[in-house]
């Protein structure tokens, strides 16, 4: 049974051309490179076709992502063939594929969203169409449009490769593809559809004036809870969803729901668990703002505005996947010689650290080399949409190319498989109750609570002994 590429990304072996760092290095240089020349042509609001405006941009960025999720996690690369994957050069595998995820993109974005929904069910989705309404200026019918698509696509990449990495595509798991892709897919954007009608269709309801009553809630229910009718509120939890379901997956080997045997449990502890993992990171980085700017105030702009922290909540925590994806896919998932808890730990304290040297340097230096504005709180300036950018590029790589040209793909022998599989046991066998492990989690506690008191502290210190911008 062809089996087409199920499977591809665990049965292959990334062989390093020379021995780290130099692989990581030359990965780092290239993606860069492809990066910046890729973000001039495309994005950069003084390149090319400048579709940093900024939501025109962002709603292609999140899309193209949707697409290689799709294409890998869904599809499994179907409609190609396992032969073809592992033979045929990386350069031309990773080109047609790619070609192939922007096509879909494009008559994804034109046809379905503009084309049939723009046109025969809700007009905010149509640009040409929302230009038609009174004292609506065609700039702001193309980002109206634009945030309404890529809140679908905020969505979908959460629930996209949460049904399976928490779900583990049950209940179509043993199905052929394209059965089980298009399965996967019907059912995550139908769920997406009801979570994007509850989120932000609200939210689009109260842009036009006068707000749309009768087709939307207005004010939206979140209004107390959140101090905000934005929807930026949604924003926030749903971006720390997508983050932390790429953690569990990348850097945490889908640690710790694996330790969990009852498959029904395992499942439903994973889904549920990665959205309450994702809702105290959200309020977590909204409490670091208020420590760091003081309490936001409603009624304000700028940087004490509750709907800017809700949506700067989201652009931190994208700031911790770059790390992640890297350390997984150049890195090997360094260190590995540890127990997992261990590994684990040492993997997500250099994601931090990464994540917060990543944002320092990004405010300081993005308005000169990306062509964003200045400072924090601005229209231009999206830090999801250049991130996101630069995870697409190492998804294609990673996923379209075996990370050519520092690694060159192997397909793994029958025996590789198995040894794997049994040392993967082994390994999860030495993650059982214990005296120690009771210990560890006391101490693990107690360093929590500890932590927690010091940020308290720090954070207002940090704030006023780094400049960030000047």
């Amino acid at each position: 049974m062809e089996r087409f590429g199920a499977g591809y990304l665990e049965e292959r072996k990334l062989v390093q051309r020379w021995p780290q760092p130099i692989p990581a290095i030359v990965a780092l240089v290239l993606t860069m490179a492809v990066f910046y020349a890729t973000w001039w042509i495309f994005q950069d609001p003084r390149g090319w076709l400048r579709m940093y405006t900024p939501y025109v941009g962002y709603m292609y960025t999140r899309w193209w992502l949707i697409m290689l999720i799709w294409m890998v996690y869904i599809f499994n690369y179907w409609p190609f063939k396992r032969n073809w994957l592992e033979k045929t050069h990386p350069l031309i595998k990773g080109s047609i594929l790619t070609a192939i995820s922007v096509f879909i993109l494009y008559v994804l974005i034109k046809g379905f969203f503009e084309g049939l929904l723009g046109n025969f069910g809700i007009a905010y989705f149509n640009p040409q169409r929302l230009m038609q309404l009174p004292r609506m200026t065609e700039f702001f019918a193309l980002e109206y449009a634009s945030l309404a698509c890529l809140m679908f696509a905020a969505i979908a990449s959460w629930l996209s490769p949460a049904w399976v990495v928490a779900c583990e595509e049950v209940p179509w798991q043993d199905m052929k593809q394209p059965g089980k892709g298009i399965s996967i897919l019907v059912m995550t954007f139908f769920l997406g559809t009801l979570i994007y009608f509850m989120t932000m269709h609200s939210h689009m309801g109260i842009l036009y004036y006068p707000w749309q009553y009768f087709t939307s809630i207005a004010p939206p229910y979140w209004e107390q809870f959140a101090n905000t009718v934005s929807g930026n509120f949604h924003v926030a939890w749903i971006m720390c969803c997508t983050v932390m379901v790429w953690i569990v997956e990348t850097i945490w080997e889908r640690f710790p729901f694996k330790l969990i045997k009852t498959n029904w449990l395992r499942r439903v502890t994973a889904f549920f668990g990665i959205i309450a993992m994702a809702w105290a990171m959200l309020f977590f980085l909204y409490f670091a703002q208020e420590l760091t700017w003081g309490p936001a105030i409603r009624g304000t702009r700028l940087i004490n505005a509750p709907d800017w922290r809700w949506l700067h909540v989201g652009e931190m925590a994208v700031f911790f996947l770059v790390p992640a994806i890297f350390i997984t896919f150049y890195c090997g998932n360094w260190p590995r010689r540890f127990s997992l808890p261990v590994n684990v730990l040492i993997r997500t304290a250099i994601t931090i650290i990464a994540a917060v040297l990543l944002y320092i340097v990004y405010y300081m230096v993005s308005h000169d080399f990306l062509g964003t504005q200045k400072g924090f709180m601005h229209e231009q300036q999206f830090p999801m949409i250049p991130t996101i950018w630069l995870i697409n590029i190492w998804l294609a790589h990673h996923w379209f190319m075996d990370n050519w040209p520092a690694w060159k793909m192997v397909p793994k022998t029958a025996d590789e498989i198995a040894q794997e599989h049994v040392a993967e046991k082994e390994k999860l066998a030495d993650v059982r109750w214990n005296p120690s492990l009771g210990w560890g989690l006391g101490v693990g506690a107690l360093c929590g609570v500890a932590v927690y008191f010091i940020v308290l502290n720090i954070l207002p210190w940090v704030y006023k002994s780094i400049t960030i911008i000047k």
